[in-house]
């Protein structure tokens, strides 16, 4: 979804820096230092420091962006606890398109990650379909924007 979001709107982000969190700096979005500590607050639990996160975040960008970032925390904090809750592996399809972000943001080392097998199709198909996935998204957002 990350991903997605940003093919979607033309932009680029650095995704060793967003999963590097607060420490990382803004890693090409706006706010981005601020919002990955409301983040890391929120999913942490100490209610002071989300308190000042959350008051840091406001007084840079805005109620609109902590009301939108509280509902994005929100939602996939729903989705993997249901994925988790229920065994959900990630679907072959899926698995090839995110095989480059989950290694590039290390993801492979928590336990909770559930994927089928998808085997030499993945290695081989992988690459075309991640890229046929980014070209749609950016003509997408292109058409989108105009």
């Amino acid at each position: 979804m990350l991903r997605a979001s940003i093919e979607y709107s033309g932009s680029q982000a650095e995704l060793g820096g967003i999963a590097s969190g607060a420490k990382a700096g803004d890693a090409g979005i706006e706010h981005g230092e601020r919002l990955s500590a409301f983040a890391d607050a929120a999913v942490l639990g100490d209610a002071e420091e989300l308190t000042m996160a959350r008051d840091a975040l406001r007084e840079v960008a805005g109620f609109e962006v902590v009301v939108d970032a509280a509902g994005v925390i929100g939602n996939f904090q729903r989705m993997v606890r249901i994925a988790d809750g229920t065994g959900i592996p990630l679907d072959g399809v899926v698995g090839m398109m995110s095989e480059d972000i989950r290694r590039d943001l290390g993801l492979e080392v928590f336990r909770s990650r559930r994927l089928l097998d998808t085997g030499l199709a993945a290695k081989w198909f992988g690459p075309i379909v991640r890229g046929a996935a980014r070209a749609g998204l950016r003509i997408a957002g292109n058409r989108t924007r105009k």
